[in-house]
């Protein structure tokens, strides 16, 4: 190989973006260890020289995109696909698969220990996203006027959360929708970050996921909850709240607020308020009731 093919071929390794499928916990590692292609045997090794390689692929100028790689989804994605689970081959392509549709993110020289974390949560994102948006999906057409039903609380959801944040003071807000009723209570977190003049602008993928959860607590009349946090620069934070009830939000006191942010979700127990927190009643939404007519 001349010296020329040596350096065209350094120069296209850069130009090619890379994904590396993680098992995020030793349940996932051990898991995939039945298979005999699969050759390594530990975990804390295989993540220490995992983050070895994506630093140095980083040094020499190569995207690499860390994907979550779930044994049993893999196994599943085989059988369907007809491909051998126990080849690098099939991890191989089902890696690339999660690049395009499931939950990855960029590697950008930071930590896997801080990494690992935000990736778990992307995965938790999207499985709340399309959990909620399967449920809206299978609601049907109301019985009396024909209207998808899904769509109208996705609708409905979109107008609440639009008239939360034009009453909201000033401020960075962090918005969280709760939704209990299913195997489990979903979450959906909202944060926008005011421009220089104080106009929020929230993240499109965000606001997606916060409404379609939020959609989905109304159109089923799941308990659930909505909750922000505002944060100005030299005042105390502010947290106002409103629980889902009926086809609304209902405000809740401040003593309400208090009890919902300062109650151990799992055992129930109290503990003590934030210091430089304002547990505070919502402002007024105005007219939030849904439109006249029919109603599901």
């Amino acid at each position: 190989m001349t010296h020329t093919d040596q350096t065209v071929r350094r120069a296209l390794r850069r130009e090619i973006a890379g994904t590396i499928g993680l098992l995020a916990d030793e349940h996932d590692f051990h898991a995939m260890r039945r298979y005999r292609s699969f050759t390594l045997d530990d975990h804390a090794t295989y993540l220490r020289q995992l983050e070895a390689l994506l630093k140095a692929r980083t040094r020499q100028g190569a995207h690499t995109t860390v994907a979550l790689f779930d044994p049993q989804e893999y196994a599943e994605y085989c059988a369907a696909a007809g491909l051998d689970p126990d080849t690098a081959a099939g991890r191989t392509r089902f890696t690339a698969e999660l690049a395009a549709h499931g939950p990855a993110l960029p590697y950008d020289g930071q930590p896997l220990a801080d990494l690992l974390p935000a990736l778990v949560d992307e995965a938790v994102r999207q499985a709340t996203w399309e959990y909620a948006a399967g449920a809206l999906a299978r609601l049907g057409t109301c019985a009396t006027c024909g209207e998808d039903l899904g769509r109208a609380a996705f609708a409905r959801a979109a107008h609440l959360l639009r008239r939360v944040l034009a009453t909201a003071p000033p401020g960075h807000h962090h918005l969280v929708c709760s939704v209990t009723g299913h195997p489990e209570t979903l979450l959906a977190v909202l944060t926008l970050d005011p421009d220089t003049d104080g106009t929020p602008h929230p993240d499109d993928a965000e606001t997606l996921e916060l409404t379609g959860l939020l959609a989905l607590g109304l159109a089923t009349h799941s308990p659930g909850g909505l909750v922000m946090r505002i944060s100005t620069p030299g005042t105390p934070d502010r947290i106002h709240g409103w629980r889902l009830r009926g086809y609304g939000l209902t405000p809740l006191t401040a003593a309400e607020v208090f009890d919902a942010y300062c109650t151990d979700a799992e055992s129930g127990d109290l503990f003590g308020p934030e210091p430089g927190v304002d547990y505070c009643p919502p402002p007024d939404l105005g007219d939030d009731s849904p439109p006249p007519g029919h109603h599901h």
